[in-house]
């Protein structure tokens, strides 16, 4: 199509994005961005991803104003109040006896930039978990897989034992709402997928 070769470019460095991006975009960079991810207080904490997500995409757009830079969020919400990556063991105890029993709110912000734009979205869903003892939780932190992600927990590896259910896209929880991105990619100008991908 034309001599135009377009690159994708994913402003993360999360694994787990990496992977999940594959299944739309075959062929894509790594260019993390690299902000200050203090949200301002007039944000809603509803909005806070998709925020940071367009500061990222706009941070690398900027160092590459001919790709599509994707660029994503994910926060988890507990009666309103944002949590973060636990800062060390009794942190993450904390968030995850703060989680147990209840249901709380995983949102992902996305913002693609490209030269004809930006567009973004936020993506919810909603996962309960189980009421957990202390030696759950201890065990569960024991492993070192709470303290890279946000609410200390991840639903694809052994913190999914620790969910009861979700409502919503499961790979929202993951990182990355990849079918509803992937509708934005098809419907996005110049597309993807109608052009030769290459990084």
């Amino acid at each position: 199509t034309g001599g135009n070769i377009m690159s994708v470019l994913l402003a993360s460095a999360s694994p787990r994005r990496q992977e999940l991006l594959k299944f739309a975009v075959p062929d894509f960079g790594i260019c993390p961005a690299d902000i200050d991810e203090t949200i301002p207080p007039e944000i809603a904490p509803e909005k806070a991803s998709e925020y940071l997500a367009v500061q990222k995409a706009r941070a690398v757009a900027k160092a590459h104003p001919e790709d599509v830079v994707i660029g994503c969020d994910t926060i988890v919400i507990l009666d309103g109040e944002i949590m973060g990556k636990p800062k060390n063991g009794e942190n993450a105890f904390e968030m995850l006896s703060r989680l147990s029993g209840h249901t709380h709110k995983v949102i992902t912000g996305v913002c693609i930039c490209s030269k004809d734009g930006e567009k973004g979205f936020s993506q919810c869903t909603e996962v309960d978990f189980y009421p957990l003892t202390d030696e759950e939780i201890r065990a569960y932190i024991a492993t070192g897989d709470p303290m890279d992600k946000a609410g200390a927990y991840g639903i694809q590896s052994e913190g999914c034992t620790l969910v009861k259910g979700i409502r919503g896209d499961f790979f929202n929880v993951v990182g990355l709402p990849v079918a509803r991105l992937r509708r934005c990619l098809l419907y996005t100008s110049p597309s993807p997928r109608d052009r030769s991908l290459s990084r």
